[in-house]
């Protein structure tokens, strides 16, 4: 059973009922991301995240972590390009008071000074980690390859000189703007009734207010060339082709043949480049799709003696792959998007956020029956047609990390 609502604010609720589990979880999601910010606000999305456990007026941070845990709840927050979004998980009768918990904290927190020099420190040390994990910092170097400095292009960490030079006023003009009701969507998913739900989110967030301006992101993909030396045992390289975005009509059938190149142990990909070729552990591809466009990106880290190699031989595999595919690669790639699809019903927490996520992106209730039926009428031809649409490499942009003599080009 799945309820939609909408506050008299603009809060817009969604409760999808799962009978027979014990437990329930609720998010707060929220439209923004990296990719809405100014280049002075450059990684504030992300810091607000953090602070936004740091304390309430009625709440130290070690207060808020030891109450979700008096409860037996898990609490957490990811920031994303285009989305925040902040969740707790609870055991069906203690749902009020977990909820009660995630809105003091959204809806209150007050930044303490002291507790924003602390978290900066935090902050700096993940920013240091993801230049010390050569695998992100690859795939954060082709969103800039893709879409520049901006927009989608943006790292959600953003730089360091942002972080240590963010205030207390920078958070809560930030908050002001963008955390608004008509850009916030809660999201119930597990065994809740919908009517409970709608309560305690008319409770604590049907007096909250706001309005301003939407903030528009402008993609345009471009074929960039990124490359960072490091003295690493591994080189990591990641090619990416401009995709479709997420309301896009053929976008399950752009799954599909992901799923075909590189989206498992069956995939082009992987059979090719790490089983009979032996380059690389780590290979293959996912797609990422936003409001106007999408990326979709195919990685490997490979021995740095072999990265051309490596290179030369994913092309290979992209060279043939635009040829077409056989049926057992069709149906094997329909049915692991079934399942996928599937699988997600009996999480909460993925149910929560499909759901919330649909309904903050596209305005519209997710309908299972809908998907089911969509991939269950997917053709042959239909993969091939999005394959044929792919893999223009000169509208592809490409990014490498490691100890190489020179880029890796196309």
């Amino acid at each position: 059973m799945v309820e939609c609502r909408t506050l008299k604010n603009g809060v817009r609720v969604i409760v999808k009922r799962i009978e027979g589990l014990l437990s329930v979880t609720m998010g707060v999601l929220v439209g923004t991301g990296a990719a809405f910010e100014t280049d002075e606000e450059d990684g504030i999305s992300h810091f607000l995240e953090h602070m936004q456990f740091k304390g309430t007026p009625s709440r130290t941070a070690f207060e808020i972590s030891d109450a979700f845990d008096a409860l037996g709840a898990q609490v957490n927050a990811f920031t994303g390009k285009d989305m925040t979004c902040y969740y707790a998980k609870a055991t069906s009768d203690h749902a009020p008071e977990a909820f009660a918990l995630l809105a003091d904290l959204f809806l209150n927190a007050d930044f303490p000074e002291e507790e924003i020099g602390r978290e900066k420190g935090v902050v700096l040390e993940e920013i240091h980690m993801d230049e010390d994990t050569p695998e992100d910092l690859c795939v954060d170097m082709l969103s800039r390859a893709a879409f520049g400095r901006r927009g989608y292009g943006r790292n959600i960490l953003g730089p360091a000189k942002n972080v240590k030079g963010f205030t207390r006023e920078n958070l809560f003009a930030y908050k002001r703007e963008r955390y608004v009701p008509e850009n916030i969507v809660l999201s119930f998913a597990g065994n809740l009734e919908p009517a409970a739900a709608f309560a305690l989110a008319e409770e604590h967030f049907g007096g909250a207010e706001g309005s301003a301006p939407a903030r528009s992101v402008k993609a345009r993909f471009r074929a960039g060339c990124e490359f960072k030396r490091k003295e690493i045992e591994q080189a990591h390289f990641a090619i990416g082709f401009p995709t479709v975005p997420r309301n896009a009509p053929d976008y399950a059938a752009v799954q599909v043949m992901n799923a075909a190149l590189g989206g498992g142990m069956s995939s082009r990909l992987f059979k090719r480049v790490r089983e009979e070729l032996g380059l690389a552990y780590s290979v293959y591809s996912y797609t990422s799709h936003y409001a106007d466009t999408g990326l979709l990106t195919v990685y490997a880290g490979v021995n740095p003696e072999k990265a051309e190699r490596a290179k030369e031989a994913v092309l290979d595999v992209l060279s043939h792959f635009k040829e077409g595919i056989g049926e057992d690669e069709f149906l094997r790639g329909r049915e692991q998007l079934r399942s996928g699809s599937i699988f997600s019903q009996e999480s909460t927490s993925s149910q929560m956020l499909l759901y919330g996520r649909n309904l903050l992106y596209l305005g519209e209730v997710y309908d299972f029956e809908k998907r089911m039926a969509e991939i269950a009428a997917l053709t042959r031809r239909d993969i091939e047609e999005a394959i044929e649409r792919h893999f223009d490499l000169s509208s592809a942009a490409i990014a490498s990390v490691g100890n190489l003599p020179e880029k890796l080009v196309l």
